[in-house]
């Protein structure tokens, strides 16, 4: 599998879209050694699903590669927030004022300030997590008023089986309306999508590593 040649379609494609969004390679499943083609071509913007997942494997290149971002994509229970704020420097899945509370309490332990996205369940489906849309706008005053987190943007997964395009909308819009910078949204069957309705950061994986080692 040519990796390069991969990420570099996925780039060109995202071009002819004028867009220009920061493509998170999610490298979650797999190994280092599958991953290192795109960091020695020099791309630096990974995204994972499990914090003991991304501290195994990433804990060395985090010491010794400049720049490198890692994202938090996955789910985040409250009780792994601590090592979360240790080694993402964006967290996806702001979901909860639980887990609000839990990321604020963290990083004032630990001295450090990390980028949130808060995660919105678009289609509110009762499987998924997430702020449903009407109450995402007191949530994230809470977050940036009250718990003083760097709350930069919206994330958003649609319901798989439906058209995504009306609820990238609702979110680019809704995003717009809060004046937030970030826009996380779209993955590998609907990137194109997303960076026309205004992502700023898309998750793309499987069309870059190929299908994920669940082993």
């Amino acid at each position: 599998m040519d990796i390069i040649q991969n990420f570099s379609d996925v780039s060109h494609e995202l071009d002819k879209t004028n867009a220009k969004p920061i493509i998170i390679a999610v490298s979650k499943t797999h190994s280092m050694e599958h991953i290192q083609p795109l960091l020695d071509y020099g791309h630096r913007v990974f995204g994972e699903n499990k914090v003991q997942e991304a501290k195994q494997k990433w804990e060395k290149a985090l010491s010794v590669v400049e720049n490198l971002e890692l994202h938090l994509i996955g789910k985040l229970q409250s009780n792994k927030a601590k090592d979360a704020v240790k080694i993402f420097h964006y967290i996806h899945s702001l979901d909860s004022i639980k887990l609000a509370e839990e990321l604020s309490k963290s990083e004032k332990k630990l001295n450090l300030q990390r980028k949130y996205f808060v995660q919105v369940n678009v289609g509110e489906e009762k499987q998924k997590s997430g702020i449903i849309t009407k109450d995402v706008s007191s949530f994230v005053d809470f977050c940036i008023n009250e718990k003083k987190l760097n709350v930069l943007g919206l994330m958003c997964i649609p319901p798989f089986d439906l058209d995504p395009i009306p609820f990238f909308q609702t979110i680019s819009d809704l995003n717009k309306q809060l004046q937030l910078p970030l826009l996380s949204m779209g993955m590998s069957n609907d990137y194109i999508d997303a960076a026309k309705l205004g992502a700023t950061h898309v998750r793309v994986g499987s069309k870059i590593f190929g299908a994920r080692n669940y082993q």
